[in-house]
């Protein structure tokens, strides 16, 4: 079969590999009808997350068919159309029965401390194969896919299998409540999607930063104030729209590839910066392999973590959910902590939301294929990944269908 395979840093590939088999009583093959490209995927190519296997088959992202099962799934039969969460649980340790399936004690073949498990992640994760191919093994089937109905297209549904279950997850740990001004920091997918959960889970108002004119009128659209971080001071932004105070709470979506202002008043901050974020850049990404402006390592590590303390009100909250690798050791703690701010972080817990969401993208409440940029086949994947890499015009979010 076709996968997307990871080589190295800056080197993906389009492959033969085996198909995969059945390999414990829990295990279900999905053939593959719709997979996405995630920021997260990009982070692994551009070398912003190490530890990366050669070999491991990326993507955490799709919606399939189910073709085999093991004997131990009692809950899918061949046949059936399922959403694939992106992290991994077992569904019966005390932490997937307290709803934290990301931090399972059994799915990480690495065992029980060593934290999360995903699909296409690095060898921390797993590593498990990922989901960019055209079967894929899917372990602990039993628990994690969630069956689709007819009237929700593998369009609607990929966005179930991690961004709008991540950006749902990022205003929980920010505490969004009624009436409450949000910044969301990043107006890539989870960023438009932390917008529309915002406003879902009580939000009077919201703010978005970002650097991309074609995503900031995307979050336009969805209702949030838009705010372009290379025409205009953002931190004077949020406080001259906020009376001066700073919003209540902060959905951080950018993570690790974040990138400073290049113009506008933020850019000169920025500059004077620029030494000490390149060198959480080499701490970050020690090996990089950059094609051109392709793959290039964001050049503001901790800038969207500097603006998220600078931007919340005293004694506010901030979710983080844009990916950090465990090399990044820059926080502004003292900031943080003499403003009695409350931070909270993490890997989403994919199978604790997806049944609700997937109930009002059923019923029409959303529809979440609005932020999709169409790929016809799996050859052109490689092509995709570039084109999104680059943050080009109208690529927010790119989904791809198997050949």
């Amino acid at each position: 079969m076709k996968a997307v395979v990871w080589h190295g840093v800056g080197d993906i590939r389009l492959d033969d590999v085996p198909d995969p088999t059945i390999q414990d009583p829990t295990d279900a093959i999905v053939e593959i009808t719709a997979s996405a490209i995630c920021g997260t995927d990009l982070h692994f190519v551009r070398g912003t997350m190490s530890g990366m296997v050669e070999g491991t088959i990326l993507g955490h992202e799709a919606v399939g068919i189910v073709r085999e099962t093991g004997p131990g799934v009692r809950n899918l039969r061949s046949g059936d159309r399922v959403v694939i969460p992106s992290t991994i649980g077992c569904g019966y340790c005390s932490y997937c029965r307290a709803g934290y399936f990301a931090q399972c004690d059994n799915a990480n073949p690495n065992g029980a401390a060593a934290g999360t498990c995903f699909f296409g992640g690095p060898q921390t994760t797993g590593p498990v194969d990922g989901l960019q191919a055209d079967f894929a093994r899917v372990p602990f089937a039993n628990v994690g896919p969630v069956w689709l109905p007819d009237e929700v297209s593998d369009d609607a549904a990929i966005l179930l299998s991690d961004i709008y279950p991540t950006a749902w997850f990022g205003c929980r740990l920010a505490d969004v409540g009624q009436g409450d001004t949000v910044l969301v920091l990043g107006a890539g997918p989870v960023g438009q999607f932390a917008v529309t959960s915002a406003f879902q889970q009580g939000a009077g108002r919201v703010l978005i930063i970002d650097g991309v004119a074609s995503r900031l009128d995307q979050a336009r659209a969805r209702g949030a104030e838009a705010i372009d971080f290379n025409t205009e001071d953002p931190v004077a932004v949020v406080k001259e729209l906020t009376g001066g105070i700073g919003v209540d709470r902060v959905v951080e979506a950018v993570g690790v590839d974040a990138q400073r202002p290049k113009s506008g008043p933020a850019a000169e901050a920025a500059q004077q910066q620029a030494a000490a974020f390149e060198q959480e850049r080499s701490q970050v990404a020690p090996d990089q392999n950059p094609h051109g402006g392709t793959y290039v390592a964001g050049d503001a590590p901790s800038q969207a973590l500097q603006w998220a303390v600078e931007m919340v009100a005293k004694a506010g909250s901030i979710g983080v959910i844009g990916v950090y690798p465990p090399q990044l050791t820059s926080f502004p703690t003292g900031a943080a902590m003499n403003k009695n701010l409350s931070v909270k972080m993490g890997n989403c817990n994919h199978r604790r939301y997806l049944p609700r969401l997937l109930d009002l993208v059923r019923t029409g409440a959303i529809d979440p294929s609005t932020v999709l940029t169409q790929v016809e086949d799996m050859p052109t994947v490689l092509d995709a990944y570039e084109t999104f890499d680059r943050r080009e015009s109208g690529w927010t979010k790119a989904v791809i269908a198997p050949s």
